[in-house]
């Protein structure tokens, strides 16, 4: 035996699978625990999220209280309740237990998780730093179940600490799940209240309760309708990759290509499928999963080719211009806000729109650089702001013309509140953090057109603003001199002083009228001209 076969027959004993809760276990950092700040706020995030799902999904108005308290120095007790639907027995360990485990991951349709790594994963981090199981309480009105639990990681499987079931006299339903985890806390732009505040700002329709170690916040609820629930959609051909399209025709249950086509994409008619088999020169009666490599390549290049209707867009659920104002004015006290929201558009065959709110005056603070507050699928975005379409299109939108300072490739000067939406069935997230989208270029051209057609509305409402301001200064400086302006002419004419003051406030305001007059028409022709601009 050769020393090669002796070292490669040692390291093949050296081989073994790693399950995916192992793999998160060491790479925690991905899912978003980079250190003890972002950690406790990620928990939070992944409950809090949960709990806004479930309830939506269940067309119940989201009731969501999130306790976060201080056992001892830098670990923490974490728990979030909530008023959903709650989970099944048999399903709860499942749920909360295991990795990539869920049931949006396949679904194509707006929601705020996909990948089924969110909760579990707070579970996962909480045991790894504290080697303490997390207790989980739930009711679908029923009985009450009690769980507490661990995650086996070389499984990657719920592993039952205990289990108690009560009775539920009140026909209680929800969740409640408690864990203990490391972190640090803190407060400012990139912490858990601050998550929490732009959580209501995106979600005014919920109420939050936040206890942290600092005292008790509400966020109560600014309006009492929800938004529409999304329908699921079935795959469109122009966002399908080869790789996904060979999957597809391994497991579809059609009986024929054509069926295939028609049944398992959507916007797919048969003239269209009829048309895609000719181009690719494929029998349209052959069976999906006896197409081979050169037959399915064919296939993916001729469903490119064929004219389609871009895919549904009833799997969105916008929040709408009225929910984005009562949001962000009920958070800010901006004095004006004026929303918009764009019509759905598609990258890589996957439906998306933006929503864009302004927010100008108030309480929000002067001469420093516009806050912006960025948002996924209802869902705020706190880090890594720097590397998001969201960020570059702000840079990228000329500000001067609605009335603001810009330095070259910063973001706007004033007293101004920039709220960006991001609405999808597939988020594409420049990590599993979740925590900044990627520069696809026609999402960052949504985005400006959106903030340019916010930014020509909210324009006029700072140019009446700026010519109001102008317009009393000038008559408070004519009105500090008019008593000495009275005199003096009083003297000259010898006419008595309290007739010329009185005339001299006539004229005073009759110039006033004409002037707003013919401000309001330069200011209307200014408007035109940035629009043919635009």
């Amino acid at each position: 035996m050769t020393e090669q076969t002796v070292i490669a027959e040692e390291l093949a004993k050296q081989l073994r699978a790693v399950s995916v809760a192992e793999f998160f276990e060491k790479n925690r950092h991905l899912l978003g625990y980079e250190n003890p700040t972002k950690a406790l706020i990620t928990i939070v995030k992944e409950f809090t999220d949960n709990a806004l799902d479930a309830a939506e999904e269940a067309r119940i108005l989201p009731d969501i209280k999130v306790v976060v308290k201080e056992v001892a120095p830098d670990r923490f007790k974490v728990r979030v309740e909530d008023n959903g639907p709650g989970i099944v027995e048999e399903k709860l360990p499942l749920a909360f237990g295991k990795l990539l485990y869920g049931s949006k991951f396949h679904r194509l349709k707006m929601s705020r998780g996909t990948q089924g790594l969110g909760a579990s994963g707070g579970i996962l981090y909480a045991q790894l730093t504290t080697g303490r199981p997390a207790k989980i309480i739930s009711s679908t009105g029923k009985e009450i179940h009690e769980i507490e639990l661990m995650i086996d990681v070389s499984k990657n499987e719920p592993k039952i600490i205990s289990h108690k079931e009560e009775k539920n006299p009140n026909k209680w339903h929800g969740i409640k799940i408690e864990v203990e985890a490391e972190g640090r806390y803190i407060e400012g732009k990139q912490s858990i209240l601050e998550y929490l505040k732009q959580t209501a700002m995106s979600n005014p329709y919920a109420k939050i309760v936040y206890d942290g170690p600092n005292g008790k916040v509400e966020f109560e609820r600014a309006v009492k309708e929800l938004p529409p629930l999304p329908k699921e959609i079935k795959p469109h051909p122009y966002g399908v990759e080869i790789g996904l399209l060979r999957r597809m025709l391994e497991i579809t249950n059609a009986r024929n290509l054509i069926g295939f086509l028609t049944g398992d994409f959507s916007r797919v008619g048969r003239s269209s499928a009829l048309q895609i088999c000719k181009l690719a020169k494929l029998d349209c009666n052959k069976k999906p999963n006896e197409l081979t490599h050169g037959e399915i390549e064919l296939l993916h290049k001729a469903m490119q080719m064929v004219k389609l209707i871009g895919p549904p867009t009833d799997c969105l659920s916008p929040l709408g211009e009225k929910l984005l104002e009562e949001g962000l004015k009920k958070e800010t006290k901006a004095e004006f806000v004026v929303a918009v929201t764009r019509s759905p558009t598609v990258y890589r065959g996957n439906p998306f729109l933006v929503e864009v709110c302004l927010g100008f005056g108030g309480e929000l603070p002067q001469d420093q650089t516009a806050q912006l507050f960025r948002f996924a699928n209802k869902v705020p975005l706190l880090y890594h702001a720097g590397d998001c379409a969201t960020t570059e299109a702000v840079i990228e939108t000329d500000w001067r013309r609605y009335g603001f300072s810009q330095s070259s490739g910063q973001l706007p000067q004033g007293q101004l509140a920039i709220l960006i939406h991001f609405a999808s069935v597939w988020v594409p997230y420049t990590s599993e953090g979740k925590q900044a989208i990627a520069s696809y270029p026609e999402i960052v051209k949504e985005i400006k057109l959106a903030l340019q057609e916010a930014g020509r509305k909210l324009a006029t409402y700072v140019r009446h603003k700026n010519i109001e301001r102008e317009r009393a200064l000038r008559q408070n400086l004519f009105e500090r001199y008019l008593p000495e302006v009275s005199a003096a002419l009083s003297e000259i004419s010898e006419t008595p002083r309290n007739s010329i003051e009185i005339n001299l406030k006539k004229i005073l305001n009759k110039g006033k009228v004409i002037e707003s007059v013919k401000e309001e028409g330069i200011e209307d022709g200014e408007e035109n001209r940035n629009e043919s601009e635009e």
